[in-house]
């Protein structure tokens, strides 16, 4: 088995390492517009080999589209176009324009639309680490329309990266990923820029941010290359999500306002039945 890698970054770095290493694949090229990345990756040992486009796909079993979502969009079709009875699989995610643009596609049975839930903050190939990928979730999503052998192939890829394989409707994916990932992101975002705004003192900062601030604001570190396009193609999803939640903070606002002890603890309560799920 030989798997092209287009774009070897954080996901795709990681992803190399354990198909590697769990011998999924014998041998691993790396394809990535950025001359850094694909060099890095051939010199720490990632991949075997690095290529242009057209080679690597030539000379794959599979193919793994690790980019930031616009540039899946943009590249897809393409490749697509370029492949013979190759497997062609995603991780973007967001999904529902991804399917969408590839739905009447003669070679559309050889792609597999999928987003592995797993991440970190950080970005670039020196980023890739081992098990990242392990007793996580991937959605695999509008499987009915990929062929038995891509879907096969993509599932014991991901098989071999020790992942849950849960089957979704791309339009419910992108719901949901707006609600348990996109507003998680956009809430650090916004709350390292009011940090930063009111305390203009970066020592006072880094001398009293405790767990909890660190924690919350981890996302905040996350690559606008990557975050910007998932915004811009989930939009109406996360726009939703975002008056959801300013609705949330205006009831604590109101809350802490009026001193209303009631409120604020029957907020809290409320908040703590997150417990049964996570």
């Amino acid at each position: 088995m030989t798997v092209t890698i287009i774009g070897i970054g954080l996901i795709g770095g990681s992803m190399a390492i354990d198909l590697k290493k769990r011998h999924f694949a014998d041998k691993i090229i790396a394809v990535d517009s950025n001359k850094l990345h694909s060099e890095t990756a051939k010199s720490i040992g990632l991949v075997d080999d690095i290529s242009n486009l057209e080679e690597g796909i030539r000379k794959a079993d599979l193919i793994i589209i690790a980019t930031p979502a616009d540039v899946t969009l943009n590249i897809l079709p393409d490749i697509l176009n370029k492949i013979n009875n190759q497997t062609v699989t995603d991780v973007s995610s967001t999904k529902y324009g991804i399917c969408q643009l590839v739905k009447n596609h003669p070679k559309r049975k050889n792609f597999v639309a999928a987003h592995p839930m797993a991440g970190t903050e950080y970005s670039g190939p020196w980023a890739a680490i081992s098990h990242l990928y392990d007793g996580k979730s991937v959605i695999i999503c509008n499987h009915k329309e990929s062929s038995e052998k891509a879907l096969q192939e993509t599932e014991d890829l991901y098989g071999a990266l020790n992942m849950q394989i849960i089957h979704m409707e791309a339009k419910a994916h992108d719901i949901h990923a707006a609600y348990v990932s996109h507003i998680s992101h956009i809430s650090s975002f916004a709350l390292a820029l009011t940090v930063l705004e009111k305390e203009k003192n970066e020592k006072h900062i880094f001398n009293m941010a405790g767990g909890g601030f660190r924690s919350t604001v981890r996302l905040a570190k996350s690559s606008s290359e990557m975050w910007t396009p998932i915004f811009e193609q989930n939009y109406l999803n996360i726009v939703d999500v975002i008056d959801t939640y300013i609705e949330k903070l205006q009831l604590f606002k109101n809350g802490i306002i009026n001193k209303n002890k009631n409120d604020i603890e029957n907020l809290i309560k409320s908040a703590n039945k997150i417990k049964r799920i996570i």
